[in-house]
């Protein structure tokens, strides 16, 4: 049976879809190739994904939308190729819920690092003797986390839905309650030092997730900022 990483490449420039399809072949990625985002998603409800490489500027939908779509119904990592090299445009990606982007024209060394680096985030998990372990239903405030299924309900039941990487920074703070985790540490447990993420990422992710479990996000009670240190997750976890 083929266990290797099945990675979905999206991009309408067959140039680069071969170029990113053959360094990833060489390093024993399986990989599959669609030149729009017209059929992705029926893709993606047809054959199980790692990772998935798409490209921002496309005809028809473009990679902000297709992300956006994605992200309603399934926390496949995805990595953004982008001429686009303002920060205010690489936020806007990170705020949709893709997990890293890499700026064109890009290597292929450090193409395959980054998918590598995403398919660590996603499957490793931290390790520490002061860990809390998180069994498949973990209660902290009025949230509860079934991380089977990878999904975050209220106390009335409703859903929300977190990217990979807000996902993962929930573990580590449910893993880790009480315990200032610097920004190094939670990079290294959700964006990944080898991405070389630019330096405020972990501060838009804790943003986004504040705004979807705080009461108030301007007053957060459950995640707070420890000044100079990074963050603490001040839940009681059950």
């Amino acid at each position: 049976m083929d266990h290797s990483p099945h990675i979905l490449v999206v991009d309408d420039h067959p140039e680069i879809r071969e170029l990113i399809s053959d360094n990833l072949s060489r390093q024993g990625f399986k990989v599959t190739e669609l030149p729009s985002g017209h059929h992705l998603l029926d893709q993606l409800r047809s054959t199980r994904f790692d990772a998935i490489i798409l490209d921002v500027m496309m005809p028809g939908p473009d990679g902000f939308e297709l992300c956006r779509n994605i992200r309603k119904t399934d926390q496949v990592p995805i990595l953004f190729l982008t001429a686009m090299a303002s920060e205010t445009d690489r936020v806007v990606g990170l705020e949709l819920g893709a997990d890293d982007y890499i700026v064109k024209p890009f290597s292929s060394r450090e193409l395959v690092a980054r998918v590598k680096a995403i398919l660590r985030r996603t499957t490793d998990r931290p390790a520490a003797s002061d860990q809390t372990p998180v069994s498949d239903l973990v209660r902290f405030d009025r949230w509860t986390l079934n991380s089977s299924q990878r999904e975050v309900t209220d106390e009335t039941g409703v859903a929300i839905i977190l990217s990979t990487a807000e996902y993962r920074l929930l573990e580590a703070f449910l893993q880790y309650p009480g315990r200032v985790l610097t920004r190094d540490q939670l990079l290294d447990m959700t964006v990944g030092r080898t991405a070389s993420p630019i330096d405020r990422s972990i501060d838009n992710h804790i943003s986004r997730l504040r705004k979807k479990l705080e009461v108030d996000p301007k007053k957060p009670r459950l995640i707070q900022t420890h000044w100079g240190g990074g963050y603490r997750f001040n839940g009681r976890v059950n």
